[in-house]
């Protein structure tokens, strides 16, 4: 079983604590490894090693530091069925899905290479004479990326290569419960002399020490949180005292509204995909579908047709396996009272309903709860799991009005083949995503923002870019008479 270590300065190290974190996988209940729990004092170690290293990476030419980036890519391509197998067995992945997220953060970080280049300022006419205004965009300096459990490796892309490329250096906080394919990652950043010791740093621990540590630091300038809304109001509330920026992606209750005038085969398969992608444990995933009256029985016919469809197992042993397990036995807790409270309330089950059946692990049956309302806990609060609760509309004005009453606005879609519905849907409901006629997930370039409580800021992209850096405006007059 590998215990790992701490990584600062460009080498591995102790935590200054002698507590440990037990790692487990989550279809089998095995413990595969252990993680040091971080300490305040490591944290510190962590942020003055970044803090160090800042100027001189910030001065590095934008496309050395972009070479750096795609090099990163590389080395991932050549690990990538290590990276698989390591992101199944500590999250439960199916192997289409961890496959997907392997070359989705090789892509991320041969994506974002390219922007080296392409981190430009403007020249703005002054209203005096002889006067330039010149618009720097300037690293923001020292990061904290904190990574979640629920895509441990895309997330880390995310983070590190956008803070590379930028200029910043970054301390890395992985999920407590995900930590091996952060530290195979560190691996390759080791092997790496071209990065300047200092630039990228790994620490260990619990959100509540090592997050709240890295959150409340005076020398870290932007705080980059992937997780749930409570633990990024936590955040906040640490960053606040040094009012240092926060980019916070947090939970999600992404409505999906289907029509009399939807496909229903495109719609029901798409929505399997995106209510069971990861196990229903992403902030994406369709959360709450809202059926129009006229087409309710067919459409829940032909759902339950694709989830009865669904095969459960332990996702190394079982490349065909489509559901794996929750990420902990929390989480299953957690699933199964939502699904029970929702029936005592009287819910009706189509299908699952219950754990599943497997010998040893987290895993939950594929669910699909009718007869529920719109204000009922299953359609307001969000799951994580493979539930999916349905609730019907009459009209085009009532589905609006549902899919926007909630404190969430990450993702939403519309399955319709009339256009003026879906230009309507697009622009009367407030998310930061709608995917029209199609599964739930972002793409590379876009920009993958939230409203409302799920988040401030965002990532990908040209827009995702300037959250890590800063403006810097310089007022330039000349004296022409002076040559």
């Amino acid at each position: 079983m590998k215990k790992h270590q701490l990584y600062m300065e460009g080498k591995y190290t102790d935590s200054t604590g002698n507590e440990w974190l037990d790692i487990i996988n989550p279809a089998t209940e095995e413990m595969i490894s252990q993680v040091p729990r971080g300490t305040d004092e490591d944290v510190d170690r962590a942020v003055q090693a970044a803090f160090n290293a800042q100027k001189d990476w910030e001065m590095t030419p934008n496309i050395e530091r972009g070479k750096i980036v795609r090099k990163l890519g590389d080395a991932i391509q050549e690990k990538r069925e290590t990276f698989i197998d390591l992101l199944q067995e500590e999250q439960g992945k199916n192997y289409e899905l961890a496959q997907g997220e392997v070359d989705l953060a090789i892509d991320y970080f041969h994506y974002m290479s390219e922007w080296a280049r392409r981190i430009e300022g403007d020249i703005v006419p002054s209203d005096r004479p002889n006067e330039n205004i010149y618009i720097y965009k300037k690293p923001i300096g020292v990061v904290a990326g904190i990574v979640p459990w629920n895509f441990p490796v895309f997330i880390l892309a995310r983070k590190v290569a956008s803070a590379l490329v930028t200029g910043c250096t970054l301390v890395l906080k992985p999920s407590q419960k995900t930590p091996n394919t952060t530290m195979e990652f560190t691996k390759i950043v080791d092997n790496m002399k071209e990065i300047p010791k200092g630039v990228y740093n790994v620490v260990t621990g619990t959100g509540s020490e090592v997050g709240n540590a890295l959150a409340s630091h005076e020398k870290v300038a932007m705080v980059s949180m992937t997780g749930s809304i409570p633990a990024g109001t936590k955040v906040m509330e640490a960053a606040a005292s040094n009012i240092t920026k926060v980019n916070l992606e947090l939970g999600g209750k992404a409505p999906a509204i289907v029509t009399k005038h939807a496909d229903l085969d495109l719609a029901t398969q798409n929505i399997t995909i995106s209510r069971l992608a990861n196990n229903g444990q992403a902030c994406t995933n369709a959360e709450r579908i809202y059926v129009q009256e006229d087409i309710a029985d067919s459409f829940i016919d032909k759902l339950k047709e694709k989830f009865e469809s669904q095969i459960i197992g332990n996702p190394r042993q079982n490349k065909e396996a489509d559901i794996g397990p929750l990420i902990s036995s929390d989480r299953l807790e957690t699933v199964d009272d939502m699904v029970q409270k929702a029936k005592e309330n009287g819910a009706k089950v189509i299908i699952g309903g219950e754990r599943a059946n497997q010998d040893k692990g987290y895993f939950y049956q594929p669910t699909i709860l009718t007869n529920v309302t719109h204000e009922s806990d299953i359609m307001q609060e969000e799951i994580f799991g493979p539930v999916i609760p349905i609730d019907t509309f009459k009209t085009l004005d009532e589905a609006i009005e549902k899919g926007n009453d909630t404190v969430y606005g990450l993702s939403s879609s519309v399955y319709t083949e009339d256009m003026n519905e879906a230009m309507r849907v697009i622009n009367e409901l407030k998310f930061g995503e709608t995917y029209v006629n199609r599964e739930n997930f972002e793409a590379v370039q876009g920009y993958h923002a939230g409203m409302r409580k799920s988040g401030l800021g965002g990532t990908d992209g040209k827009h995702g870019i300037e959250d890590f850096l800063v403006t810097h405006v310089v007022y330039m007059q000349y004296n022409k008479d002076k040559q």
